[in-house]
């Protein structure tokens, strides 16, 4: 091959942990009008292989989860090009495709493989991105999302993030037993789901670290509310909260060194920050309203928060220096569970209206809010590290599923447990 090929080797077990047996499905619920045309063509096979992993089929399926592209059936291609040599470019622009992607997949022995692919610019009629990884069995589903995350920041000037992962919390109850609380960590398509932790006792609010390679969360194992911080490689975990009344909402630092929690060990519910390697502790708020739910800004210099101060839930911001905190939110009568974009423009939140909850987006500089969800339980809203999407609990059928919108509303997914509940989503960081 000409093209100038980066060999990439990317890390085959990422944790290590217990595998679960469910699996979330994803259902595209509402697709968008604006999707741009795209043609994956199943990848050459060189070499014998048992049974793989179809490198296009999940590629071409990340692309489709993204709502930004409309892969075409590989059924409906009007032909399968294995090298540039075979691409007949006229004949792809006539039927209107602007992008178009060819691969291989090379068996060098068994559980060790090459994976390449080329994007093709149609109407340019040149190769615009080329790469080649080294992979096994374990690592050749994360490379197929990273080629994706490629294909995705190429043609979009936005990085992908389907080569990341997501924590959620599951809910099984049988008659006669108690129930099973999972603490659980997933690819984004809901694949490799592991266990972090297995409790008969509620389990909430996980929290990634920047880092990816913790994460913080409340236990009510001991029967009470406490703050753990998990080491998701070691599995080591470390109790850091357990003060009289409230510990609750951990949400780590941008820099990975703090955690903003709810404690109420004064007596109200305030907002707090705990340096995790000292320990030590600085009180944000106090105020005789119900202050919960921090989240950080991007820069590390303010919280956001949950507050009843004004009689009714709204989002205040603060310094994380103390002081007064000043009021975000005023379009209706409950808002709560904020979470700043990465790029620090977008606050989502959810914005209840009577027994209905939705989840809805404001400008944090023009104040503008837009409603995504038709509700009418969504809560736990979470932002993809790129911000292209909103990861958020909901139902369906009186179920608990987990559910994703654009930023923009006009493509929406469901994640469904093959059993069980699913609730307190949290989207992970970009691999480091």
């Amino acid at each position: 091959m000409k093209k100038n090929l980066t060999k990439v080797i990317l890390i085959a077990l990422f944790f290590i942990m217990q595998t679960a047996n469910a699996t979330l499905q994803v259902e595209i619920t509402k697709g968008s009008d604006n999707a741009l045309p795209i043609a994956v063509v199943p990848f050459e096979l060189v070499g014998p292989a048992a049974s793989l992993i179809s490198v296009s089929d999940l590629v071409a399926s990340d692309l489709k989860r993204s709502g930004k592209f409309k892969p075409i059936d590989k059924n409906k291609l009007i032909s399968t090009p294995k090298d540039l040599e075979e691409v007949n470019y006229k004949l792809w622009r006539v039927a209107g495709i602007d992008h178009l992607v060819i691969g291989k997949l090379n068996v060098i022995k068994p559980n060790q493989y090459e994976v390449s692919f080329r994007l093709i610019d149609v109407f340019k009629g040149v190769q615009v991105l080329g790469y080649q990884f080294s992979a096994n069995d374990h690592s050749l589903r994360g490379i197929s999302h990273h080629i994706s995350d490629l294909i995705y920041e190429k043609i979009t000037g936005q990085k992908g993030a389907f080569d990341t992962k997501i924590a959620y919390v599951t809910v099984e109850r049988k008659q006669g037993v108690q129930p099973s609380y999972k603490l659980q960590v997933a690819d984004t398509d809901g694949y490799n789901s592991q266990t972090v932790l297995n409790s008969t006792q509620p389990v909430m609010s996980p929290s990634w670290s920047p880092d990816g390679s913790k994460l913080a969360y409340v236990s009510f194992e001991k029967r009470k509310s406490e703050i753990y911080v998990q080491n998701l490689f070691s599995q080591q975990r470390e109790k850091v909260a357990t003060f009289k009344g409230i510990n609750g909402a951990p949400v780590w630092s941008p820099d990975g060194k703090q955690l903003a929690l709810t404690l109420s060990k004064s007596g109200n519910p305030d907002i707090y920050v705990l340096t995790v390697a000292t320990k030590k502790l600085k009180q944000i708020t106090k105020h005789w309203g119900i202050d919960t739910e921090p989240t950080w800004t991007p820069d590390g210099n303010e919280i956001v928060f949950t507050s009843s101060r004004s009689g009714k839930p709204q989002i205040y911001r603060v310094s994380v220096k103390g002081g007064s905190a000043k009021r975000l939110t005023f379009e209706g009568k409950y808002n709560a569970s904020p979470e700043v974009s990465s790029d620090g423009r977008t606050l989502v939140f959810v914005q209840g209206e009577g027994n209905t909850f939705k989840i809805s987006t404001m400008d944090m500089q023009s104040g503008f809010v837009q409603v995504l969800t038709e509700g009418p339980l969504d809560e736990s809203p979470s932002f993809a590290p790129n911000g292209s999407m909103i990861l958020y609990a909901s139902t369906d059928k009186f179920k608990g599923v987990l559910a994703a919108v654009s930023t923009d509303g006009r493509f929406k997914q469901k994640l469904i447990l093959s059993e069980g509940d699913v609730r307190e989503p949290s989207w992970g960081p970009f691999r480091k």
